[in-house]
Formats: C-alpha cells, sequence, structure tokens
C-alpha cells in the first residue's frame, strides 16, 4: 500500500512545477472560500475589467494611451451605472409595485382554476388534492410575505453597502485596468522562477475567462433585449421586468431558462387566460430560448466551453453552494480551470516516465 502510495506521488508531485500548482489552488480556493464577502467589491472590480479590457486593448492598437484608454471605459461604465439608476431602475421599481398590487387578483383567479379541477378533470384530479394544494400554496404566500419584511428591514444596510460599491468600483476598474501589467508583475515576483506549468494554466485560463466574461454579458443584453421587444409586441404586462430575469436566466445554464419560464407563463395566462395571444406569448418566448440556445451560444463560446453538460452542471451546483451567485456565474470558467489542470497533469506524469 505504501509502495503504491509512493508510486502515485513521485508520478503526480514530483516535478517542483506541479508542486507549486498544487499549492497555489489550494491557497486560492481557500483565501476565496473564507474572504469571499470581504473581497467581493476587488472580485466585481475585477469581472469588470475583464469586460472592458478587450476594449482598452483595442484602443491601444490605434495609438490610444492606456491610461487614457482605462478612463474612457470607466467613464462608460459610469454613464451605464447613471442609465441604470436614472432609467431602468425606476423602471422595474414601477412594475414590481404594480405586480404587487395586481398579485391578490391573480392568486384569486389561480384558486378558481385549480379548484375547477375536479369538476373538469375527476378522474385525474380529486377535491382532496386541490385542497392540500391551496393550503402549500397559502403557507408559501405567507412566508414569501414574511421574507420581503426580513428583506425591507435590513434594506439600509444593503443600500450602504451599495453606495459604497457605487465609489469603489469605478476606482478599482481603473486602476485594475491602466496598471494591470505592473499588477500582474508584482504577483508574479511571489513565484519561483521555474513555472512554465502555472504559465500554461494561466494563459490558458484567462484567456477563456476574458472571453467568457464578455460572451455573457453580450448574451445577456442581446436576449434581454429580444425578449422585451417581443413581449412588448404581444402587449404582456411587465415586459421589461419579466425580459430582465430571462436575460438573467442565461447565467445558469439550463436551470435558469426552466426556472425562469414559470413566471413567464403565470403572467401570461392570467392576462391572456387561454386566448390565442397566450400560446402566441410562449411560442416568441420558446423561438427567443431555441435561438439563444442553439445560435447565440455557439457564436459566443465556441472556443471558450468544452464540456458536457453533465460537467456543467455539477460545476453550477457545487460552486454555486459555495459563492452563491457569484459561484454560479463562474461555474464554466472554474471548470474549465480544473479541466484545464487535468489536462496539463497527464504531460507532466508522461515526462517523467520517460
Amino acid at each position: 500500500m505504501i509502495d503504491v502510495f509512493k508510486r502515485w506521488y513521485f508520478q503526480n508531485f514530483a516535478n517542483p512545477q506541479t508542486v507549486i500548482l498544487a499549492l497555489i489552488l489550494v491557497v486560492g480556493s481557500v483565501l476565496v472560500i473564507v474572504m469571499s464577502k470581504h473581497l467581493m467589491p476587488i472580485l466585481v472590480s475585477i469581472v469588470i475589467a475583464y469586460l472592458f479590457e478587450g476594449s482598452v486593448v483595442k484602443l491601444g492598437r490605434i495609438g490610444v494611451n492606456r491610461t487614457i484608454a482605462s478612463s474612457l471605459m470607466t467613464a462608460l461604465f459610469l454613464t451605464m451605472i447613471l442609465l441604470l439608476l436614472l432609467v431602468l431602475l425606476p423602471l422595474l421599481s414601477a412594475q414590481i409595485s404594480d405586480l404587487f398590487r395586481e398579485l391578490p387578483g391573480m392568486l384569486a383567479k389561480g384558486q378558481n382554476v385549480v379548484a375547477q379541477l375536479p369538476q373538469k378533470y375527476p378522474d385525474y384530479v380529486s377535491a382532496q388534492q386541490v385542497q392540500e394544494a391551496l393550503a402549500f400554496i397559502r403557507s408559501e404566500i405567507t412566508n414569501l410575505g414574511q421574507q420581503i419584511v426580513s428583506i425591507s428591514l435590513s434594506s439600509v444596510v444593503g443600500v450602504i453597502t451599495f453606495f459604497v460599491y457605487l465609489i469603489l468600483l469605478p476606482l478599482m476598474l481603473f486602476f485594475f485596468l491602466k496598471d494591470k501589467h505592473l499588477i500582474l508583475y508584482w504577483l508574479s515576483r511571489f513565484l519561483p522562477q521555474d513555472r512554465e506549468l502555472v504559465q500554461d494554466v494561466w494563459t490558458e485560463l484567462n484567456m477563456k475567462i476574458a472571453s467568457y466574461v464578455r460572451g455573457k454579458f453580450m448574451e445577456v443584453a442581446i436576449v434581454w433585449v429580444a425578449t422585451y421587444i417581443g413581449f412588448a409586441f404581444m402587449g404582456l404586462n411587465y415586459a421589461m421586468l419579466l425580459s430582465l430575469l430571462v436575460g438573467l436566466s442565461v447565467i445558469v445554464p439550463y436551470v435558469g431558462a426552466t426556472v425562469v419560464t414559470i413566471p413567464v407563463m403565470m403572467i401570461a395566462f392570467f392576462q391572456f387566460g387561454t386566448e390565442s395571444m397566450f400560446g402566441y406569448t410562449l411560442l416568441i418566448y420558446g423561438i427567443i430560448q431555441f435561438l439563444d440556445g442553439n445560435l447565440l451560444v455557439p457564436l459566443l463560446f465556441s472556443e471558450v466551453v468544452n464540456l458536457h453538460p453533465v460537467a456543467i452542471i455539477v460545476a453550477v451546483v457545487f460552486f454555486g453552494s459555495l459563492w452563491g451567485v457569484w459561484g454560479v456565474f463562474f461555474a464554466i470558467p472554474l471548470a474549465t480551470l480544473i479541466q484545464a489542470v487535468l489536462n496539463v497533469w497527464p504531460k507532466q506524469k508522461k515526462l517523467l516516465t520517460e
């Protein structure tokens, strides 16, 4: 048994570069797990910096100084934030208020529909099942109301945190863009000179994360706008709110689209009933989902992700349980990191046996 362990150790960890890579992965994982809440502004700034880095590089190719390019991208980010606060946020707030105002009527209509099921389908649905379902719905609504109250009570802390982020993010974004090479050089000073294996993994991961972040933001924006146009054309209530949910749902592969379909179907049903408009609305929504999965995603991520769907779902569940929303967002890049490490590791093993 000891000989087997020694053979496995020397095959996989005899090379110093392999040990260095393993230590970096372990220390980085522990640091993010333990300090994730405190490091959140930095992590968010890094994500946004990845989003704008491509534009900074393109401006540099035409002769624009990196400091000026970084300033322009920071100004663009601030403009987007102002548009979000002054235009989009009031519209979403109004639609959310309208939704909560009309929610009791929707629930009453839904209860009437459920109560009629035993009469229409007596062989499949019994009155007792309906009563149990309605009792469950009422209890869930009560729990939801309590959660909303608790959120509103803690909103003061959230507002303070939001304004702190609003000040810190543009500053860190500017310096991450402007001094990118200086920061990377400073970090490299803590690594040994013999770090080709780490460099190979970093080069592949850096390229894929940059492409993934930009591609994911583009996908969210395109799906959001396309869904809003479709819902607004059909005259669906809460079009902006629902389209935003649909856009954000693409962050969670497979699962997000399934979850967001429920509110879309419910709002369309309560507004249109069983009329043809209900079917047309779902048809438009289905076409958008189909084009996103079969056209947009292959175009944006064809060279970024080469993972099996099961691996993606496992990564989403695992990293989402560790780091919440950000774990879900970075589930695919983190799974790509694991894949890159596993792809490099056998090469070291082969070299050791030669």
